[in-house]
């Protein structure tokens, strides 16, 4: 069988994506009296290109890239905590804003990293089992319920871990189903795309993955 053409290149961008994310996440916004990171405008694009990787080229590819993504994360934050420990330069004042605008604190650091591994994860899982059990029909509808079973466990647990003690549980709660509710809604828009994307990836890479008989060990990465 051919080397996929594309798979390297959905990769990336998943990585990128990802990168996008920690930097954006620094940031609350609140828009109609809806409150959430920033990074919301962003983040649900990993799991449009985990659903297409799970989809299309099967769990143990997006196994792989989903610990891809989360060796580029550490990278970003070891890289960053060690930047922002060098003196900065003389003449160079940016330093406070530097470290204002990009800093992670190792527990928001440690949430972020825990969740999206959990979720990505759960994500993928839940996309193959279903597509097994529909004997791959009903692709928008898959999508939709791994991603409501992901985002879910990604949101909860990353504002548990990373919040938790430092806002009322109240607040916690109404922020969690706000960001749950926004990365679904975004699921939902982005089928228009991801869907057509899915068919001609299938066309143009001539697979469309089967996951009977994988090993949906998230530890696994021989196969």
């Amino acid at each position: 069988m051919a080397a996929p053409r594309y798979l390297v290149s959905i990769a990336g961008l998943f990585s990128g994506v990802l990168i996008v994310s920690l930097i954006l996440a620094g940031k609350i916004a609140e828009v109609g009296g809806v409150t959430f990171p920033a990074a919301v405008i962003v983040f649900p694009l990993s799991y449009l290109f985990g659903d297409v990787l799970t989809e299309v080229y099967g769990y143990a590819s997006a196994r792989k890239v989903v610990w891809a993504g989360f060796a580029v994360q550490v990278i970003w934050i070891v890289s960053y905590w060690i930047a922002a420990a060098l003196p900065p330069a003389p003449f160079w004042p940016h330093q406070q804003a530097f470290e204002t605008v990009l800093g992670s604190t190792p527990r928001l650091a440690l949430a972020g990293m825990s969740a999206y591994l959990v979720g990505e994860f759960l994500n993928a899982y839940v996309l193959a089992r279903l597509k097994l059990a529909f004997g791959g029909r009903f692709v928008g509808v898959r999508l939709i319920a791994s991603t409501v079973a992901g985002q879910a466990v990604d949101s909860a647990l990353f504002l548990t871990l990373a919040f938790a003690g430092t806002l009322p549980a109240s607040e916690l709660v109404r922020l969690g189903l706000s960001v749950w509710l926004l990365k679904v809604a975004w699921e939902v828009l982005a089928l228009p795309l991801s869907l057509p994307l899915i068919a001609w990836l299938k066309r143009a890479e001539g697979v469309d993955a089967d996951d009977r008989g994988t090993d949906f060990n998230p530890f696994r990465l021989d196969a």
